[in-house]
């Protein structure tokens, strides 16, 4: 296992980490705390020392079974955690300092810890970035020992360069691969030059760049590759990366045969993001152990060629870019 700095956390965390939106069953399908342990247990055995999971995973199941990760582990395991996404109705108003503390303090009721390793506001309506006063909030909670640091996981790339003005924000959590390519034009830069994290969720694009699906596969009632397509529940970035299904299918296909002779997509993929020396860990998801094995076998690829990531480029410049770029 590689490990990079997370920023100004001082954390050296896998470059390949564990995102837990889908940990304990596929999209849809209920939460198996027994398959959770299996795939976590495994994510550490692995060397994986940094856990991602939000309080509204599975409604807080998610960050009980992380909480048992890392109360039953010797080695150090890392746990990120985000929250905001309860309020309801999610927009700016209803977020309040009060109500921030009291999900920090939830989280850590539910995972049984004294301290949260980061705690992230969860994609904060873009009016947040600019109240101080929810900001500050982590500052006390720090005091207080409750937390070590403050990030943000953001759905636009300008989100992020207004939260990295904060100085306690120390990571920040976007959707970054071969179908969203913006953030290194700017906020890379500017995240670097500040000493914050990156960390890069989505990075298969909701496993269209697995290249394993086709027109004919069916997603459940309940899955979100389903039922959000057009943004009906929660962002439309977040499901295909904001991308039309079936322009992504037919762009899987050119990347492919941009890439001939090359292993599996999704390995290729992943070992794309980390071409960039900005970003500090990739967090793929696992709805079974063996997923987490072959995430890791990206960080054993060899680097990309020049021509390699310029062929990436050529295809999203002609059928992706029009489509996201200037959206998130």
């Amino acid at each position: 296992m590689n490990y990079r700095k997370l920023g100004k956390t001082g954390l050296s965390v896998s470059e390949i980490s564990l995102g837990t939106w889908q940990v304990g069953g596929k999209w849809g399908d209920p939460f198996s705390h027994a398959n959770a342990d299996h795939i976590l247990n495994a994510a550490a055995d692995a060397g994986i020392n940094f856990i991602d999971t939000a309080d509204v995973y599975s409604d807080g199941e998610s960050e009980k079974a992380v909480g048992r990760l890392v109360r039953s582990r010797s080695e150090p395991i890392y746990v990120a955690t985000k929250c905001g996404r309860q309020l309801n109705p999610h927009v700016a108003d209803a977020y309040q300092p009060a109500k921030l503390r009291q999900f920090v303090e939830d989280s850590l009721r539910r995972m049984q810890l004294d301290v949260l390793d980061l705690v992230q506001l969860h994609c904060p309506p873009t009016e947040v970035y600019y109240r101080p006063e929810i900001f500050e909030v982590f500052d006390r909670l720090r005091e207080e020992g409750k937390i070590r640091h403050l990030g943000v996981s953001v759905e636009k790339v300008e989100e992020g360069l207004k939260a990295i003005e904060f100085p306690n924000v120390a990571t920040v959590q976007l959707i970054f691969n071969m179908f969203r390519q913006r953030a290194p034009e700017l906020l890379f830069k500017e995240a670097a030059r500040r000493d914050v994290g990156i960390i890069v969720r989505v990075p298969l694009a909701s496993g269209l760049l697995t290249g394993k699906f086709s027109a004919e596969t069916s997603f459940s009632a309940d899955d979100h590759r389903n039922f959000n397509r057009n943004g009906e529940t929660f962002d439309k970035g977040e499901t295909f990366a904001g991308v039309d299904y079936e322009t992504g299918l037919a762009a899987v296909e050119e990347l492919k045969a941009a890439l001939p002779g090359q292993p599996q997509l999704a390995a290729l993929a992943l070992r794309w993001i980390l071409m960039f020396d900005e970003v500090s860990c990739v967090i793929p998801g696992a709805s079974r152990p063996e997923q987490i094995i072959s995430n890791l076998q990206a960080a054993d690829l060899p680097a990309l060629t020049k021509e390699q990531m310029q062929a990436v480029r050529e295809v999203y410049d002609r059928k992706i870019k029009p489509l996201v770029h200037y959206t998130w």
